[in-house]
C-alpha cells in the first residue's frame, strides 16, 4: 500500500525557494510568451510607454500605467491558467467551462478598458491641457 503521508513535491525552504519560485515564475512568463494576446499587450504596453514619454507624462504617471500593465498581464496570466485547467479536466464542451473561460476573457477585457481609460486621460490631458 502506498504511503499518502509524504508530499508528491519537495518544498524548498530558504533562498532555495527563492531561487525555485523564480524559476516558476520565468517558465510562467515563457508558457505565457506563446498565447498572442499577451504578445499584443505586451506591444500594447510598449507603444504606451512611448507614448507617454513623447507627451511628457511624469515619472509617477508612467509607473501608474506600468503598474496597470503588469495588472493587465497578472489576469492574462490566470486567464491562461483557466483555460489550460478547462481544456485538461473537461476536453469536450461544456457550459461549466465556457463559462470560466467566458469570465477570464473580461477579467482581462476590464483590466484593458482600465488601462486604456488611463492611458487617454494622461496622453489627452498633456496634448490638450499643457
Amino acid at each position: 500500500m502506498a504511503e499518502f503521508s509524504k508530499p508528491a513535491v519537495t518544498k524548498e525552504r530558504g533562498i532555495r525557494h527563492f531561487f525555485a519560485a523564480a524559476g516558476y515564475s520565468w517558465g510562467g512568463f515563457q508558457r505565457l510568451l506563446q498565447e498572442s494576446a499577451f504578445r499584443q499587450e505586451l506591444l500594447f504596453a510598449a507603444v504606451a510607454l512611448i507614448l507617454l514619454i513623447a507627451v511628457g507624462a511624469t515619472i509617477g504617471e508612467i509607473v501608474i500605467a506600468m503598474v496597470l500593465f503588469l495588472g493587465v498581464f497578472a489576469v492574462e496570466a490566470m486567464n491562461t491558467a483557466v483555460e489550460e485547467v478547462i481544456d485538461r479536466i473537461s476536453p469536450e464542451i461544456s457550459n461549466v467551462g465556457k463559462h470560466a473561460k467566458d469570465l477570464g476573457s473580461f477579467a482581462v477585457f476590464c483590466m484593458l478598458v482600465a488601462s486604456g481609460i488611463y492611458l487617454f486621460y494622461i496622453i489627452g490631458s498633456h496634448l490638450l491641457f499643457r
